[in-house]
């Protein structure tokens, strides 16, 4: 029998669009094209477009829309829940034309022979574009069997082109106020017994395209998608992909406190439940290192195929343990980014409320609307911040009109994050208490600007918002790099102007993702129980606690390099002093209590004394594992505070014992010229080093003799002394006469413009800046 209304899912590509709709098409190009490729989706057929066409207009159901909608405000949330109501009751009680019926009564018993339960759901004509991810806008019903709850989930499917959100979503961005849709109709994986969630082929929040981020949790993708569930997270570089080196360079552990499963009932709307998740399977990644890798190359290869940005959802079946790919779509957001990069930026301290995942990078500051439903929506006024639970897309009219949004669950793949990220509004999802702490009626700032920990502030905190454009910069006669330290900042600077890093501060690292001093990981027995315990939390997902410090530093350190690659990362090792070591979880029981510590227990002379040299060996392990595994050679190590000579060949021969030999593997060892003796012996260390980075804080402080941080003496400090200037003039020829490397990290240059005039005279090579001040200091730096 020739078939009007139902196309197989193997039939269907691209070009089928207007007959299917964006999922559809989407769905059916991947088996058509991909499987060979080794990518797998599940098979079903496609309710067109035209069925549903047939089914308003055999019934007059076209023009009670048309009618109903003509003259719509959907700023009006009265009149907008009315229509809504009203067309999706009229869609609900009307029977399905017969012709359908025998077609999808046809399609079901071929499809159900697998004895597989199936997923429906919509795909709208003008859903998945390029433009506009109509992301949750119409209905997903799961886990659907018998041929009666089909039939009721289609009808589903069809009202819910009337929801709220649906109408209002559409007005907003100017679609046509009737749009066709079709219907998939798709094998379900069982997911429920495995993981699953959301691939994207770029950075989401700074639209980086080297890496790929996936997030994952166990059950059904609906829980990550709903943004009920906080899952983990996994950051992917692409071109360590491509060359067969270890691809992860961030892993994040989710709380997956719970998991959508099937129920036992197959109606629509109750095929599905949730279940709590055991604290020791929480406290696992939902995916292993092998199945990270494998899904990132299947992302890679659709986005190959599509040749654009991709947002994919996928799941791994706990039966067969194989991953499938459910939906891919053109990532809308960040790969629509103009030229220019708006820098927001706090510039004032207030006091934290609550701490989330940061959606963005904006921040926004308004009256905080503690809401505990959908039912209270219309206390929202324009400006004001939304404080909810979680919302879902029936939320989007009042979300588009917020200053901020924050909730207490979700992760930066699910629909409301989506939603945010369209809207270009400030989000802050999975902060666990944000209605418990965060009070209704309050002046409250919601900080997305601060990396990708997002962070709820007391009061309406003053801000500035710069324009950084990206065209090509003036030509300047000095390489302009930057100073990062917080790995979650690295991708959006890098989109910035620059020549690359000129120091990677691997004490941030340490201190925000480790958080815990190397000999208390070394020996969690010689400290307190509770102390031990807090520790022994912090390594949930990690086999023991050697590995957890050598992968968290590794992915701070290759998230970086990644971020900038191939441009060279000079990543200076740990130069904490003893009172900052001794602020970590369980320092108190290993550092001295000095005097001065500025002066004291740092540097090389603490990495090669006996008491801390296995934990530098930890360091350096991470740093192998980051060159040598991820293939991230761009990084090149600093050494600093080296005092003598005998401590400069002590630490490169440390370095070299263990497996970080300078010029193998192009690797380049540089030293910081902060001390006095650095410069005045700068030819004598060069033998040991291949270049130099001065540390203009240091070798001034320490040239004059005075406390940088003392207000007494402060009008003192000032790089630009002529005894300082004398130092850095003897680091620089030094250099230059050896032919090596030498830069400055400090913001003497970017203060003064004499200063930043004088070393492009004296010929350093690089100025290493803090990225706020890129952009100016190279302007300044062209006219110089």
């Amino acid at each position: 029998m020739a078939r009007t209304f139902i196309k197989n899912l193997n039939e269907i590509s691209m070009k089928d669009f207007d007959a299917v709709g964006g999922k559809n098409s989407s769905l059916g190009e991947m088996i058509s094209n991909l499987a060979g490729l080794g990518i797998n989706v599940p098979g079903g057929f496609a309710i067109t477009s035209s069925a549903f066409n047939e089914f308003i207009s055999s019934n007059k159901i076209d023009k009670v829309i048309s009618k109903e909608l003509a003259n719509l405000n959907v700023e009006n949330l009265s009149d907008l829940r009315r229509s809504g109501k009203k067309l999706r009751s009229l869609i609900l009680k009307t029977p399905l034309p017969q012709n359908l019926i025998s077609e999808l009564e046809s399609a079901w018993l071929t499809v159900s022979k697998t004895g597989k339960s199936f997923a429906v759901r919509s795909s709208a004509t003008a859903e998945d574009l390029p433009d506009a991810s109509f992301a949750g806008q119409q209905e997903t019903f799961l886990n659907i069997d018998g041929f009666e709850n089909l039939i009721d989930a289609v009808r589903k499917v069809y009202a819910s082109l009337f929801t709220d959100r649906a109408i209002s979503y559409r007005k907003l961005r100017k679609f046509k106020t009737t749009l066709s849709i079709s219907v998939g109709v798709q094998e379900m994986v069982r997911s429920d017994i495995g993981s699953s969630g959301v691939a994207f082929t770029l950075d989401t929040e700074s639209g980086h395209r080297g890496s790929i981020f996936i997030t994952s949790s166990y059950g059904l993708g609906e829980g990550i998608v709903q943004g009920t569930v906080n899952p983990d997270e996994f950051y992917v570089f692409k071109e360590a992909l491509r060359k067969n080196n270890f691809p992860i360079i961030k892993k994040s552990l989710g709380e997956k406190a719970k998991k959508m499963i099937f129920a036992d009932n197959n109606l629509p709307g109750k095929s599905v439940k949730y279940v709590k998740v055991t604290k020791k399977e929480a406290n696992k990644f939902s995916l292993t290192n092998d199945e990270i890798i494998e899904l990132a190359n299947y992302a890679k290869t659709i986005e190959d195929h599509y040749k654009v940005p991709m947002d994919i959802e996928w799941a791994k079946d706990g039966k067969d343990k194989k991953i499938y790919i459910l939906q891919a779509r053109p990532e809308t957001v960040q790969s629509k980014v103009s030229n220019y990069f708006e820098k927001y930026t706090l510039k004032e301290k207030g006091e934290l409320i609550v701490r989330g995942k940061s959606v963005g990078q904006k921040i926004g500051a308004g009256t905080a609307k503690v809401v505990k439903d959908i039912s209270e929506i219309e206390n929202i006024k324009p400006g004001d911040v939304l404080v909810t639970d979680m919302t879902d897309p029936d939320w989007e009219p009042v979300m588009k009109i917020a200053s901020g949004i924050v909730t207490n669950r979700g992760g930066r793949t699910c629909h409301a994050a989506i939603i945010a990220r369209e809207l270009g509004i400030p989000a802050i999802v999975g902060c666990n208490t944000a209605t418990k702490f965060i009070l209704d009626n309050s002046k409250v700032t919601v900080s997305c600007g601060e990396g990708n920990e997002g962070r709820v502030y007391k009061g309406e905190l003053d801000y500035k918002v710069e324009k950084i454009k990206f065209g090509s910069m003036p030509e300047v006669p000095v390489k302009i790099m930057m100073n990062v330290g917080n790995p979650d900042k690295a991708m959006s600077f890098s989109m910035m102007p620059n020549e690359g890093v000129g120091l990677a501060r691997v004490e941030f690292i340490i201190n925000k993702m480790i958080g815990i001093h190397p000999k208390a990981l070394l020996g969690i027995k010689t400290i307190d129980k509770q102390t031990a315990k807090n520790i022994q939390n912090k390594l949930a997902g990690y086999s023991d606690a050697r590995t957890f410090f050598i992968e968290k530093l590794s992915e701070g350190i290759a998230t970086i390099a990644a971020s900038f690659a191939p441009k060279p990362v000079i990543v200076r090792l740990s130069d904490f002093k003893s009172n900052e070591y001794a602020n970590l979880i369980g320092g108190k029981y290993f550092e001295p209590k000095e005097e001065n510590p500025m002066l004291g227990f740092r540097g090389a002379g603490r990495y090669i004394s006996e008491d801390f040299r296995e934990c530098f060996e930890l360091e350096c392990e991470a740093l192998k594992r980051v060159r040598n595994n991820m293939g991230l050679t761009n990084v090149q190590l600093m050494i600093p505070f080296v005092r003598t000579i005998e401590e400069a060949k002590s630490v490169v021969e440390l370095l070299e014992l263990n497996g970080l030999k300078r010029g193998e593997n192009a690797l380049k060892v540089l030293m910081m010229s902060e001390i006095p003796s650095n410069a005045l012996l700068a030819e004598d260390f060069l033998s040991y080093f291949d270049g130099m980075s001065i540390g203009s804080n240091d070798m001034t402080q320490l040239t004059l003799g005075l406390d940088r941080d003392s207000a007494l003496v402060s009008d003192i400090f000032d790089e630009r002394d002529m005894a300082v200037r004398k130092m850095l003039s003897l680091t620089i020829s030094a250099c230059k006469s050896k032919g090596k490397y030498v830069g400055i990290c400090g913001q003497g240059p970017s203060d003064h413009a004499d200063f930043a005039a004088w070393l492009l005279q004296e010929g350093i090579n690089s100025i290493s800046l803090n990225p706020d001040t890129v952009i100016e200091t190279w302007l300044k730096l062209s006219k110089a």
